[in-house]
C-alpha cells in the first residue's frame, strides 16, 4: 500500500478542504403549513412544534431565541 514519503504541509492540507468546504450549500428552506414561519426541511417547526400537520412538540423559550 502506497505511503506518502513526507508530511503535508498544513497549508497544503487547508488549500484542499477549502475546496470542499466552499462548495457546501445552506439546508433548504421551506414555509411551515401550520404557522407560515421558515423552517428547515423535514424537521419540526420550532415556533409551533408542527410536523407534516401534527403537533409533535411543545414550543419553549429555549427554542425560539
Amino acid at each position: 500500500m502506497a505511503v506518502p514519503k513526507r508530511r503535508h504541509s498544513k497549508s497544503r492540507t487547508r488549500k484542499r478542504r477549502s475546496t470542499y468546504y466552499n462548495e457546501l450549500e445552506p439546508p433548504q428552506l421551506m414555509e411551515c403549513n401550520n404557522c407560515g414561519n421558515p423552517k428547515v426541511m423535514h424537521r419540526v417547526c420550532k415556533r409551533c412544534g408542527h410536523y407534516r400537520g401534527r403537533k409533535v412538540m411543545e414550543p419553549t423559550e429555549e427554542l425560539l431565541a
